[in-house]
């Protein structure tokens, strides 16, 4: 019989609770009774919506018994508070394991990082990661609790809006190994000082790093001499990546075309040269990042190659796409899934840097959370517009209106207060050799703009 992820009596012992009715044996973790897997144990949270009110649609589902805080019907453990005992669970499956934890965060690439990370431990042996950005504070227990006690290897990603998000999350995991992608102006609303806030904010990451751990940090970074003392305060070693010569891993060269790119670097004073599927111009530090973590995590550098050149963008990060249309095709890139004053100019830059004749349009809707200063910062963007040469500009919300009334009226491609306003306008004006990306901040619905291009490829487009 396969082993078990818990059983109820590890259940209640790691939690406190108790079991009502009879014992069971749960292979996996979930919160939502609408993915539960046969053998899970579901948690019941409570917050805007009860959980226990979809107790029986979990069970229906296959779950094998359930996390409760209050009588329900059907095998479980009942506890006083059940993200109290979701903690417990994820403290107790870290504790039972001999796996080596590695933590990233960064206001920018945080996601793509650890999944790149994640590509490279699969390669190296029993390995473990957040799926989705499972970055928050129901998000980093349930990835613990979700932990096998025979994994070798694990990535967890944390993320915050505020301060002191990061401090408990990071002590829950207590990681050998802490990656920043970088700290710029995202989700400055939320703290007095702007940027210094937020990086003050992503130093507490060195809260519960594990004594001797490692920091990899970015050099580049105008705040890296900030994290890197907070993580020597931590007592944690500090290795860089960037474009300088004193890093541990140096940017030489990036060029992309045609859905991939080719990187050379120089790693520990050795010339290296490999290849991405990504086209983005961040992935040249993204990677520098990824190979410095998984180096500290004992996975080899030609494992760690090999997964990066096989790591495709996720879904809305910069994924390609040949859209077919009469008489020709366009090039979809899709950045619909967020958007903030560093991403949108990396993503402005890469499109400049493009060797691909054609047309480059861009459609943008709102980056939010940039609090006083929001609307500079999409003024601002039409500097890098410029320099990237993008000949039609589509902009969509009351922010991006800034955006609009910056640019001159030869790029003006259209102006809506809504995504699904401009959507027609932008696909009636592609045409055969475009190379047409789309970004924008997730709330502000940019990824309807790229399914309305998409859409326009009745073929089933490539990626």
């Amino acid at each position: 019989m396969t082993e078990p992820l818990w059983t109820s009596d590890d259940i209640a012992a790691a939690t406190g609770g108790r079991v009502v009715g009879r014992p069971f044996r749960a292979t996996g973790v979930s919160i939502d009774s609408r993915a539960v897997d046969p053998g899970d144990l579901f948690v019941a949270l409570t917050g805007e919506r009860d959980g226990h009110l979809f107790t029986p649609g979990a069970l229906a589902a296959g779950a094998a018994g359930v996390l409760a805080s209050k009588p329900v019907d059907g095998p479980h453990v009942l506890v006083r508070d059940t993200l109290k005992a979701l903690e417990a669970l994820g403290t107790a499956a870290r504790d039972r394991s001999l796996a080596k934890r590695a933590a990233v965060t960064g206001s920018v690439g945080k996601t793509s990082v650890t999944q790149a990370i994640a590509a490279g431990l699969a390669g190296a042996g029993r390995w473990h990661s957040s799926v989705k950005s499972y970055n928050n504070h129901i998000g980093v227990p349930l990835t613990l609790a979700r932990m096998p006690w025979a994994t070798q290897r694990a990535v967890f990603e944390i993320g915050m809006n505020h301060a002191d998000e990061i401090t408990p999350l990071s002590r829950m995991v207590r990681p050998e190994v802490v990656v920043v992608t970088t700290v710029g102006p995202v989700h400055t609303e939320n703290f007095a000082d702007g940027e210094a806030g937020v990086a003050r904010a992503k130093a507490e990451i060195f809260d519960g790093i594990e004594p001797g751990g490692l920091a990899v940090l970015n050099a580049d970074n105008r705040w890296f001499d900030l994290l890197s003392q907070s993580a020597r305060s931590a007592g944690a070693r500090v290795v860089s990546f960037g474009s300088g010569e004193a890093c541990d891993a140096r940017l030489v060269d990036f060029r992309a075309a045609h859905g991939a790119a080719s990187v050379r670097a120089v790693i520990h004073g050795e010339p290296v040269a490999y290849s991405l599927l990504q086209t983005g111009l961040h992935w040249g530090l993204n990677s520098l990042c990824a190979l410095l973590a998984l180096e500290a995590m004992d996975v080899d550098r030609g494992t760690a190659l090999d997964a990066l050149a096989a790591f495709a963008p996720l879904a809305g990060r910069g994924a390609e796409r040949t859209v077919r249309i009469a008489g020709g095709a366009f090039t979809l890139i899709d950045e619909s899934y967020n958007a903030n004053p560093i991403s949108m100019a990396a993503a402005l830059k890469t499109l400049g840097l493009r060797q691909e004749r054609g047309r480059r349009i861009v459609a943008l809707t709102d980056m939010l959370e940039l609090g006083v200063d929001a609307l500079a910062f999409h003024a601002a963007l039409a500097e890098p517009i410029e320099a990237a040469n993008v000949d039609l500009v589509f902009c969509a919300g009351p922010m991006m209106k800034s955006l609009w009334d910056a640019l001159p009226p030869t790029r003006r491609g259209g102006y809506a207060e809504a995504a699904a306003d401009i959507a027609h306008a932008i696909t009636s004006a592609v045409q055969p050799g475009d190379l047409v990306m789309v970004k924008g901040s997730n709330g502000s619905q940019a990824s309807a703009i790229a399914a309305a291009l998409a859409a326009l490829d009745h073929t089933g487009g490539t990626t």
